[in-house]
């Protein structure tokens, strides 16, 4: 029997729609992929590559690329002049600003009214949707929900055109209805300098009524320990006694639970989303498991390309009906703002297939393969999670790179740690993280057998703040500006060690 709470009514739609996706995700995606060739047909993009001549999938994957960013460039550089219908049939306003990590060009990302609304709200509705009918008892309709986000740009790039952290054009468009019930307001919320915002956030909601937080979780713990100085209290449940949501994503969460939970006492619920500049593409709709739901229906079509293709001029993608468990793909996606076949970067692995749910399990350019090794970010949070729990120690932040001998010896793994909680020996945790990424990896296991390929890892301690100050340094403050946790070359982990002093 259905709960007809508020919060339940309010969703009811929305969760049952999920519930058809669930049911016929194929045919969702037919109809979506339907949908977004026609709109393409209306678009220069469209025109290059003969969208009136598709007739089914094998016509789109025959004719139309997987592309990078790099490829799609051009064409958004013609948006961003304010050419209009170019890839999406729309007029295109908003644009999200990124810099990838590991290169200091920006990308900037369409943001269509479909993408905002199709895509981003109705991911969003989703998601609350199936947390209410978890939650009958849920407080979130009666207090002030927090976003940590990002800021708009003034870069000076694009004419009329509104360049932002996506965070920052999600709250700029909120309904009414959900700017009620969010705090602080937009002008706060979007300040370009960061730790200034971070200072008048904390003066702000340390004193409301907060009943949700969301964000990337290494900034949130930055903001929760201002707030617990400004209070001077000793957790966050003693300055907001009803807050009961954590929605995190952009980075795994793994390292910071423990951390967390010693802030919020009591119960407290925790819910990944996968939402990006590109698109909203899954959420944690389960609180009993850690994996999330694919979304299905908010106008993007999914592809994956097994890892072993990634190498090949034209790779091999496969469709949700092809796909397999416990495998890595590189994700693929068409989308309702003229992202077509776009190489995104992340890689996810399928943990059910009725219903499609996934993880993230890294990045396309995020992992170590010295020695044939292929470790993957996954694999790397795993085993520093099991490492912190063996050694009592509670992790910060960390990053690892391959380190090559200049004599004969084998490569070996070097990694940086910036420790909360401290271990009461870095050789035991070193021990322990080498033990557990063999249990987790048979290629790390067989090419450390006797250290004949791959030595054992050399952990380094970072000083207190050296991730902050790096990342203050490059100027990657805020919004999803992360280091990412693995690289197979040796450039953001020497810059970092160049500051560790």
């Amino acid at each position: 029997m259905e709960d007809f709470s508020l919060s339940n009514l309010a969703f009811s739609r929305r969760r049952h729609e999920v519930r058809r996706s669930c049911a016929h995700p194929l045919l969702t995606q037919e109809r979506v992929f339907r949908y977004l060739i026609n709109k393409g047909r209306r678009t220069a993009w469209g025109r290059q590559y003969g969208y009136k001549d598709f007739k089914d999938y094998k016509d789109f994957q025959s004719a139309v690329p997987i592309s990078s960013y790099e490829d799609l460039r051009v064409y958004i550089e013609r948006l961003l002049q304010g050419e209009n219908y170019i890839l999406w049939p729309e007029k295109i306003k908003y644009f999200s600003k990124s810099s990838g990590t590991t290169g200091s060009k920006s990308k900037y990302i369409p943001v269509s009214a479909s993408a905002l609304n199709d895509c981003h709200y109705r991911g969003g509705r989703s998601l609350f949707a199936t947390y209410f009918a978890q939650n009958f008892d849920s407080n979130l309709l009666l207090g002030q929900n927090f976003a940590l986000g990002g800021s708009r740009q003034s870069d000076g790039i694009g004419a009329n055109k509104y360049i932002a952290d996506v965070s920052a054009i999600l709250m700029k468009n909120l309904p009414w209805w959900a700017q009620l019930r969010r705090s602080p307001r937009f002008s706060v919320a979007a300040m370009g300098e960061w730790e200034e915002k971070l200072e008048r956030i904390a003066e702000i909601i340390a004193y409301q009524n907060i009943v949700s937080i969301s964000g990337v979780p290494s900034w949130n713990l930055v903001l929760a320990k201002k707030i617990l100085e400004i209070t001077g209290k000793k957790n966050l449940r003693e300055v907001w006694p009803n807050l009961e949501l954590f929605i995190h994503g952009g980075i795994s969460f793994a390292p910071y639970r423990s951390q967390f939970e010693a802030l919020i006492p009591g119960k407290m619920n925790y819910l990944e989303v996968y939402n990006a500049s590109e698109g909203f593409f899954a959420f944690q709709d389960d609180l009993s498991r850690s994996d999330m739901l694919l979304f299905l229906n908010g106008g993007v079509f999914y592809e994956f390309v097994p890892l072993s293709e990634l190498s090949k001029s034209s790779p091999r993608a496969l469709t949700l009906a092809e796909v397999e468990l416990d495998k890595h793909y590189a994700l693929v996606i068409s989308t309702n703002a003229g992202l077509w076949r776009y190489l995104i970067g992340d890689t996810v692995k399928f943990t059910c297939l009725n219903p499609f749910r996934i993880i993230i399990s890294g990045r396309t350019k995020s992992f170590i393969n010295a020695c044939g090794e292929e470790l993957v970010v996954e694999n790397a949070e795993q085993a520093v999670q099991a490492a912190c729990v063996r050694c009592q120690a509670i992790v910060k932040e960390y990053t690892a790179a391959p380190k090559f001998s200049d004599n004969a010896a084998a490569a070996y793994h070097e990694w940086l740690f910036e420790f909360e909680q401290e271990p009461l020996s870095l050789s035991e945790f070193a021990r322990a993280l080498d033990e557990e990424l063999k249990k987790r990896n048979s290629d790390y296991e067989a090419k450390r057998y006797k250290d004949l390929n791959l030595s054992e890892p050399v952990l380094m301690k970072a000083r207190p703040g050296l991730f902050y100050n790096w990342l203050k340094a490059n100027k990657r403050l805020g919004g999803q500006s992360k280091i990412p946790r693995l690289a197979n070359d040796r450039q953001i982990f020497a810059s970092l060690l160049a500051l560790n002093r």
